[in-house]
Parts: structure tokens; sequence; C-alpha cells
């Protein structure tokens, strides 16, 4: 197919921004590539909602103050005075240890995300940093109280369970998919087969 008269010589057509979510995912990986994987976070937090990863992405963007795609000490510390939830310095190292799987002492956006599984599977102390940065950003524990946060949890643990059943039920509807193409295709076979045996 050609290019239409008008589109020639503009260059290549624009795609998503290398920025947004459907480019490169934040905090992860270079803008030259540099051979590390695309983190999706639809993909690998497959527990969590669209709107929810959407809101948690907000909420990152919101206080990476240095927009470098990451949260660092400082920033983390300003996050978590605005969430009424002030941490020690020593606290807010733990906090950002606990789920710093790279070992650069700060948070990219797959490793906040962490944060929010591993408080939906309830590996979280109650009385830990990340579990207050968890509960505060998404209940607003002055109203719910602490069954609203109870509750919050047990909803995420419930959505993680169905997630997995939902991806057992649509393995279970390909496999029968491809039975019934395979059998589709053997009837074929042999209907030519009997095809033959009469135009001899």
């Amino acid at each position: 197919a050609e290019e239409p008269e008008g589109r020639r010589g503009r260059g290549p057509r624009p795609g998503p921004a290398p920025g947004s979510p459907a480019g490169r995912a934040v905090g992860e990986g270079s803008p030259g590539g540099g051979g590390r994987r695309v983190f999706s976070p639809a993909g690998e937090f497959r527990e969590f909602s669209r709107r929810q990863l959407r809101d948690m992405e907000r909420l990152f963007r919101q206080y990476d103050a240095g927009k470098d795609g990451f949260i660092d000490l400082m920033e983390l510390k300003l996050m978590m005075e605005k969430l009424g939830a002030p941490q020690t310095h020593l606290g807010l190292k733990n906090m950002i240890k606990e789920v710093d799987e790279d070992l650069d002492s700060k948070l990219s956006f797959r490793e906040f995300l962490l944060i929010f599984r591993k408080a939906a599977a309830g590996e979280l102390q109650e009385d830990s940093g990340l579990h207050a940065l968890a509960r505060l950003s998404e209940i607003d524990v002055s109203t719910e109280g602490v069954k609203g946060a109870k509750n919050f949890f047990e909803a995420k643990a419930q959505a993680i369970n169905e997630a997995s059943k939902f991806e057992e039920e649509i393995k279970a509807e390909q496999e029968e998919k491809k039975k019934q193409a395979e059998e589709l295709k053997q009837r074929k076979a042999a209907f030519k087969e009997l095809q033959s045996t009469f135009t001899q």
C-alpha cells in the first residue's frame, strides 16, 4: 500500500509519547532502550484494574517532584507528610528497602506498585510505613475507619483470586477452541480422503 501523497516526506508517523504509559513505563528503562525489557503495568500487575493502575500512576507522578521517573528519599518524606503519616529518616529508608529490587535507594513505578501488591496480599506489617502509604493513599481512614481499611485489603485479596480464576477460564476456553479446530481439521481431512476415493 502506497502512502498518500500528503504524507510523503514528513518522516515516521508519531507514536505514543516516550513518557506516556503507552510508550515507556514510568521509571523503567532508558530513552535509548539500553536493551532493558519495557515494563507493562497492566501485564504484570493483573490483580489491579486499569483504573487502579491509572490512579497509582497519578499518585506516583504527583510525588515525583524531580520528574525523573523515581521517588527518592526526600520525595517519599514529603509524600508521607502529605498523607498524614510522617516517618523518621530511618523509617523512610526501611520503606524503600522493603521493595527496592534494584537496590538504587529510590522507588521506580514498578517498585511503587509492589507496595500495593504486598498490601493486597497482607504481606505488610500493620505498623509499617508502607502499610500506612497503601492505606492512606487509597482510603480516607478518617471516614472509613479501620474497618474500611480491612475491607479494602480483603477486597484487594479477593480481586487477586478472581483475576487468577479469570485467567484459568480464559485458558480453558482457549484449550476448547484448539480442540474444536483440531477436530474440524481431522473431519475435513477425512472428508477429502473419502472424496478422493469416489473421484478415482
